[in-house]
């Protein structure tokens, strides 16, 4: 196993870490809504995040409907941050498809 090389995000905005490393996430520039839920209360989804594993993809009955994810875990130190959205079912829901959801509970304010 080699060296783990983390992408620094450097922005203006506000940039959003692993509650547990530190490690770059995303910034408030992807941030798409704020007004999501996860399993520990709030929750923002973005366009893009850096710095992340995903696990396998499984099916899920959400409270929006029924869509397949995968859990996204920080690359450092491998924390559950959130999941990424692979396909909704419903037609309303697609704008999700490809985008992540970051658990504020799970973040801190790096920058």
């Amino acid at each position: 196993m080699g060296l783990v090389y983390n992408v620094y995000l450097n922005s203006n905005h506000r940039i959003h870490g692993c509650k547990n490393c530190k490690t770059h996430l995303a910034t408030d520039e992807d941030v798409v809504s704020r007004s999501f839920r996860g399993q520990h209360g709030k929750a923002f989804l973005f366009e893009s995040v850096v710095n992340i594993d995903t696990g396998d993809a499984t099916e899920r009955n959400m409270t929006t409907g029924r869509h397949v994810v995968r859990d996204i875990f920080c690359k450092q130190c491998r924390h559950l941050v959130g999941w990424k959205y692979e396909k909704a079912f419903e037609a309303s829901e697609k704008y999700k498809e490809g985008k992540f959801i970051l658990e504020a509970e799970l973040l801190i304010q790096v920058h």
